[in-house]
């Protein structure tokens, strides 16, 4: 009986360069990237994935540029190009030539169950991209390209990352393997899915098409503290325990938002700002987030001033992540009966 394989620990994530990076992004991916790079446990890559932005119609100028600046995003938030591995996806052909044999393997009642196919689709799900409707077989091919045992996911991600496992799962028991580990999502933090400061129990996105629902990683400080300050709230003041925030919502995002920038939990920013009235609070929170995002801004545009010095660390990147990426490939190609 064979034994079972110790896969390296690895850590895997990604974001879309459709533009725009949120507070959202920053809470809900950045923060977490750091932590799981500086806690030296494992191996970290993170990533442009500019092959899921082009499932909907792209500008190439636009979507050249969302991407170098999403990487300026990712050095500013602190991840170390020489300690994680920092790619954008197209530079690393692997993710797309593993998708294919996971479009093979994965089924087409699984990719229509997929939630955002449905939101994303709509009604006019003729008229989509065939992109739009298999793009959950590359985000699986994303994480195992590299044999990712872990990856950071907010909440709305957790569907694709059960059909990571279901692929993983099923190429493992199809060809008699147990090549592809079965990646565990890591779920954690006090703002793991950031909603919209206009409405509480909307995701805050980029998309939005009112700007004073979200906090922009590009936004100066004034822009910044008058958005919190504006923020949707209730008249209540804020109450000492998290479960009386169940039903207010608006405030439960603030209240997290506020924890999160702070590095605490909800719990205790509760205990300490009870019976805090909300305008307060709120301007409280603009200046803390004001103090933690600026210096994220100014580093961001720094770094877009030099576009060729991020290219050379993508470049960079995309060779680091093809020593792993290759091999791993070629694994596959056997194991399926590929000729090579």
């Amino acid at each position: 009986m064979s034994e079972t394989p110790t896969f390296t620990p690895r850590v895997f994530s990604g974001i879309q360069p459709s533009g725009g990076l949120t507070l959202g992004n920053y809470l809900g991916a950045m923060t977490r990237f750091v932590d799981w790079q500086d806690r030296g446990t494992h191996e970290t890559i993170f990533c442009m994935v500019d092959l899921h932005a082009i499932t909907v119609p792209q500008k190439p100028e636009t979507l050249r540029h969302n991407t170098r600046e999403l990487c300026a995003g990712f050095l500013a938030a602190g991840i170390d190009p020489e300690r994680s591995i920092l790619i954008n996806q197209s530079q690393v052909p692997e993710h797309a030539q593993l998708a294919w044999v996971f479009n093979c393997v994965a089924r087409m009642g699984w990719m229509g169950r997929m939630t955002q196919w449905k939101d994303k689709a709509g009604k006019n799900a003729e008229a989509a991209s065939l992109g739009l409707f298999a793009y959950p077989a590359l985000m699986a091919a994303d994480i195992l390209i590299y044999k990712s045992t872990h990856v950071p996911v907010g909440d709305d991600q957790k569907q694709h990352l059960e059909l990571t496992r279901d692929i993983a799962t099923k190429f493992n028991h199809d060809f008699g393997v147990e090549l592809f580990p079965i990646t565990e999502p890591v779920i954690e933090g006090a703002a793991t899915r950031v909603m919209s400061l206009k409405d509480g129990t909307k995701k805050m996105s980029k998309s939005d098409p009112v700007d004073a629902s979200r906090i922009n990683l590009t936004d100066d400080a004034d822009t910044i503290a008058r958005k919190f300050k504006k923020a949707k709230t209730d008249p209540d003041p804020l109450p000492g325990h998290a479960e009386a925030l169940d039903a207010r919502p608006d405030v439960r995002n603030l209240v997290n938002i506020y924890a999160a920038l702070d590095g605490r939990d909800v719990g205790t920013v509760l205990a300490e700002k009870e019976g805090k009235m909300l305008g307060y609070f709120k301007q409280e929170l603009a200046d803390l987030a004001v103090e933690k995002l600026s210096p994220i801004s100014q580093e961001m545009s720094r770094l877009m001033r030099d576009p060729a010095e991020i290219d050379r660390m993508l470049a960079r990147g995309a060779e680091r992540a093809r020593a792993i990426s290759v091999p791993i490939l070629e694994e596959v190609y056997d194991v399926v009966g590929m000729v090579r």
